[in-house]
């Protein structure tokens, strides 16, 4: 039975009650307080999985992040994202004052309330993110990453009004048409398993009443999904990984070094023009993004002198010399890390606060250096033809 945006579904005995939110939306985190007071539910399920509620009860989740150790372990684009995709949220709560989730806050404060159990009912975000990486490809994967930077840079008003519209079954269904074919590899993951995830996490909760309190665009899934039994060791391995990045990765640097050398071998001014056209095509593009990202001039220097050698090494990448710079000779303070999720609301305050602009040169530098990589290798071809 659906009434509004609430769906009370029986399962073997068991009343489930299934809150369709918004998940910036003040009216939902309104409703999701009545309805756990009235139906005084054993036990409320959220769309949260252990990191995500650790991050929104922690409050200020940056304050001890060690920006070396992102660098050394290779997570600055991850994290970039992160915080991409936690800026469009955030513009959008801010704009109608309200915390981001706050319907998800408000589901854990109703719960002990009450005295019902808690059940953290999504699927690990960095599992989501993984199948997510590991399913749309080398074209998907570039889509992704523009429609996450156009959202950065977007300042496009979102009214209230139009988010409680997604939540009427005729809005929702049109707004998964429309996702399904920008993305049709990504719908799988992001919505279709962690539908499965959740109905099956939701009918295991203890106790013969439960509220669930759900982004409005899972709801119509697990409608469906909750009859159905699912596997969630299946649903939670991590895809396995492709060799073939690995391998190109090597010969392409392998294929450089060996027409280099055969050119100088045969030809030593010509192995002088290609190894100075390698030089310069990857250090200046490195350099630019840096550049761009306002990196300190040393910095810009180390991106210029890394990335012809990073570039014929795939273990070692330009852009984390050049961020490891940025961090030792503008070092964040307390006050840049108390500032991140405020920050992240704007382009300008990604580039102001140290933090990002040190992740935006991890990013740039490396951005610019595969770009010279292309344009250089492709330059070593041509001279190493003009001479055979």
């Amino acid at each position: 039975m659906t009434e509004g945006n609430i769906t009370t579904l029986n399962y073997e005995g068991k009343q489930i009650i299934l809150i369709g939110t918004a998940h910036v939306s003040k009216k939902s985190a309104e409703e999701v307080k009545e309805v756990i007071e009235r139906e005084q539910p054993d036990t409320v399920c959220v769309e949260l999985d252990e990191p995500r509620y650790q991050s929104i009860m922690a409050g200020n989740q940056w304050k001890d992040m060690d920006i070396f150790k992102v660098i050394k372990e290779k997570k600055a684009s991850l994290l970039l994202m992160n915080l991409a995709i936690s800026s469009f949220q955030k513009r959008m709560a801010k704009e109608m004052d309200i915390k981001p989730g706050q319907e998800m806050i408000q589901g854990i404060e109703s719960a002990k309330e009450i005295g019902a159990q808690l059940v953290l009912a999504d699927r690990n975000i960095q599992i989501t993110f993984a199948r997510i990486w590991g399913n749309i490809g080398l074209f998907g994967k570039a889509k992704l990453l523009m429609q996450i930077i156009y959202s950065i840079l977007s300042n496009e008003k979102v009214s209230e009004e139009d988010l409680e519209k997604l939540k009427s079954q005729d809005m929702l269904d049109a707004m998964l048409e429309e996702f399904t074919e920008s993305f049709p590899k990504l719908k799988t993951p992001l919505i279709d398993e962690r539908d499965q995830y959740l109905a099956e996490k939701i009918k295991r909760a203890p106790g013969n009443k439960v509220v669930a309190v759900l982004g409005a665009a899972h709801v119509p899934g697990i409608r469906k999904e909750i009859f159905k039994k699912h596997d969630l060791k299946e649903l939670t391995k991590l895809p396995p990984k492709s060799k073939a990045p690995k391998i190109i990765g090597w010969m392409i640097p392998i294929l450089i070094l060996a027409v280099i050398a055969y050119t100088f071998i045969s030809n030593p001014t010509a192995g002088m023009q290609q190894t100075i056209s390698w030089i310069l095509w990857n250090g200046s593009f490195s350099a630019i993004g840096t550049a761009i990202a306002f990196g300190h001039p040393l910095a810009i220097l180390t991106a210029f002198f890394a990335a012809p050698i990073t570039s014929l090494n795939p273990l070692l990448a330009a852009g984390w010399f050049a961020g490891l710079v940025q961090a030792l000779l503008r070092r964040p303070s307390v006050r840049d890390f108390e500032r991140l999720s405020e920050d992240v609301y704007s382009v300008k305050g990604f580039w102001n606060n140290k933090v990002t602009r040190i992740l935006l040169i991890v990013v740039l530098a490396n951005l610019g250096s595969s770009l010279g990589t292309l344009i250089g290798g492709a330059d070593v071809v041509r001279l190493f033809l003009e001479n055979l």
